[in-house]
């Protein structure tokens, strides 16, 4: 059975001193939903996912995550979510096998050897399981996020510059990624590139 995830944001304002960086957000999203944020780079994009995840706080304004008629504390929240993103870390000094073991494991999940391997095939790694990540490329070490963040098959899938790092090959399976998985959670896109915003069904624009 599948769960109907939501989120909610209403009139969501975010300024850093006297600096506005957005304000009067509001919109709903469903399971099977994505939406694009375009925007120039310093628009606001990378802070209103930030702010989604309640990273930062917000000025104003609620955001709001539900499944069914539920209302999701934020561990639930944490739980049903994952995120992508250049500035987020992977653990150089361990191999992509055990990035994925060890996230897993202290997410309170568990992985198979047989699932590290399917999840590794997605994202083009095959057969590189088993090198460090200190060695692999910074294009390969985004490929490795997105099947970190398929690991736990999330409801809420943030992607903030989603193709960063990729060349050709790997912003088209980052594509593929993204229209084989966003029937099943809610996504949102935040991206400066246009054609990356036409993978999700809806857009707008932070910066003008």
């Amino acid at each position: 059975m599948l769960f109907v995830f939501r989120l909610k944001v209403t009139d969501l304002a975010k300024r850093f001193g006297s600096r506005k960086v957005f304000s009067g957000l509001t919109f709903e999203l469903s399971t099977g939903d994505s939406l694009a944020v375009v925007g120039p780079n310093g628009s606001g994009k990378s802070t209103l996912l930030m702010t989604l995840l309640s990273l930062y706080r917000p000025t104003k304004g609620q955001v709001g995550y539900f499944e069914e008629d539920h209302t999701l504390d934020e561990f639930q929240v944490r739980v049903h979510t994952s995120f992508v993103s250049p500035y987020l870390n992977l653990y150089d000094q361990l191999s992509a096998e055990e990035n994925l073991k060890f996230i897993s494991t202290v997410s309170g999940g568990a992985v198979t050897g047989k699932q590290i391997n399917r999840l590794l095939k997605k994202v083009g790694l095959d057969g590189r399981g088993s090198d460090l990540v200190a060695e692999y490329s910074s294009g390969m070490k985004q490929r490795l996020k997105y099947a970190v963040a398929l690991l736990k098959n999330p409801a809420f899938l943030f992607l903030d510059e989603p193709t960063s790092s990729l060349d050709k090959e790997g912003r088209q399976l980052v594509a593929d990624i993204i229209k084989e998985h966003r029937s099943q959670c809610i996504t949102i896109i935040a991206t400066n590139n246009e054609k990356e915003s036409h993978l999700a069904q809806k857009q707008f624009r932070l910066g003008q």
